[in-house]
């Protein structure tokens, strides 16, 4: 199997100890140095595609499987799953999936359930913003395109703050070190909960192997993730609605083999229960978020890679109430310390906590930054006590940030 694991990546570890516990041949390309204990690496690059598909070509031999294990990789992934003949997301719909303009684009020609938008082109100016933000209705959210996990997402409460907010996303953008201009989102704000579906595609068919709701989701005016719990507390035709939502929105943008990670609200304001999507990756969930989930005993990563070589997957995994709370960044800033963890790790319920952010490196907070502080995980015998857990865990943590 063919892995490709981008440098900055939660993911690694994971992937590879699913592949060990697989006892798969593994051939890792990645765009650094990854420290794998293994095997040599074929170095690539997601910004040169045809570089990279050389280099793999000419050192992988013949494979079974090509998977990325994080976002950078999915193109380059579904590049070389095209040259090789195998089982993949087509490179368009993998591209369109990574463009949150071409999402809404699609989705609307589609009559897929989502916000209100328009798109501002890149050189628009702030009155166009504004007017864009007029047109959907305030309070509304202005996003990035390109970003991902929350990155350079804000709302905006009326027209002159969402010019304001156009312009530090595109800001946002220029540190991220984007190639070039893009278009914006401004996307009308749905109130109500919040949820993710994680599921694997065969021939466009949707098998879902988790639901994650969302309690504490903000209102903004950034939208970190911060609290998941599995499985679904939704009333089963409104579950239902959504898992069909999201495998048309999937099918919208082209997927049709590998995972996916789907975005919905549930808007409530029309008088029923509606799932509406946000967003939609061709990934599984990011972070550490997967080590939630067991399908007699089998990994999601251990799923993903089985899935891409075509073998038989387990779908029902332990239903025991679990959750994993996200620890943001709270404000910029050097790293000093962040103490507490024994009490916290000892919190009852709390089966595990992993701080992922070295001390003494730069953090920032979101719509700036793109990653999280660590992660805490939770089971217990109901959700209540899960997200009881979590919050006294939580209580017990001191983040110190100079």
């Amino acid at each position: 199997m063919l892995l490709l694991v981008p440098a900055r990546t939660y993911r690694a570890a994971d992937f590879l100890a699913a592949a060990g516990r697989m006892g798969l041949e593994l051939v890792v390309a990645s765009d650094g140095a990854l420290p794998l204990g293994g095997g040599p690496v074929v170095h690539v690059s997601p910004e040169d595609i045809e570089g990279s598909v050389g280099r793999i070509m000419g050192r992988a031999g013949p494979v079974a499987a090509v998977v990325a294990a994080d976002t950078p990789m999915l193109t380059l992934a579904a590049e070389v799953a095209a040259r090789m003949g195998l089982p993949h997301h087509s490179v368009a719909a993998v591209a369109a999936a990574a463009d949150k303009a071409v999402q809404r684009r699609l989705w609307a020609a589609a009559r897929i359930a989502q916000p209100a938008f328009r798109l501002v082109p890149a050189a628009a100016s702030p009155n166009a913003v504004a007017q864009a933000a007029a047109d959907v209705g305030c309070p509304c959210v202005v996003k990035a395109v390109s970003l991902s996990a929350s990155q350079g997402v804000l709302r905006a409460d009326d027209p002159a703050a969402a010019a304001a907010a156009a312009q530090r996303i595109r800001l946002v953008l220029a540190s991220a070190g984007r190639p070039g201009p893009e278009p914006l989102v401004v996307e009308e704000y749905v109130p109500g909960p919040e949820l993710s579906i994680d599921g694997l595609l065969t021939a466009g068919a949707l098998t879902v192997t988790a639901v994650f709701d969302k309690p504490w989701t903000p209102d903004g005016p950034t939208f970190e993730e911060t609290l998941l719990i599995t499985p679904s507390r939704l009333p089963a035709a409104v579950l239902a609605e959504a898992v069909s939502t999201a495998g048309q929105a999937a099918r919208a943008l082209g997927l049709t083999y590998g995972p996916i990670h789907a975005e919905l609200r549930i808007d409530e304001r029309a008088g029923r229960p509606r799932p509406v999507m946000l967003e939609l990756a061709a990934r599984s969930i990011g972070g550490l978020c997967s080590r939630l989930l067991r399908f007699g005993g089998a990994s999601l990563e251990e799923l993903v890679l089985a899935h891409a070589l075509g073998r038989p997957i387990p779908t029902d995994h332990d239903r025991r109430p679990s959750g994993v709370l996200m620890l943001p960044v709270p404000r910029a800033g050097v790293l000093l310390a962040v103490e507490g963890r024994a009490e916290a790790a000892a919190t009852p319920g709390v089966t595990g906590l992993t701080i992922t952010i070295p001390v003494g490196q730069q953090v920032r907070p979101l719509p700036e930054g793109d990653r999280y502080l660590g992660f805490i995980f939770a089971e217990g015998d109901s959700h209540d006590r899960v997200e009881e857990a979590l919050r006294a865990a939580l209580a017990r943590l001191r983040v110190v940030i100079r």
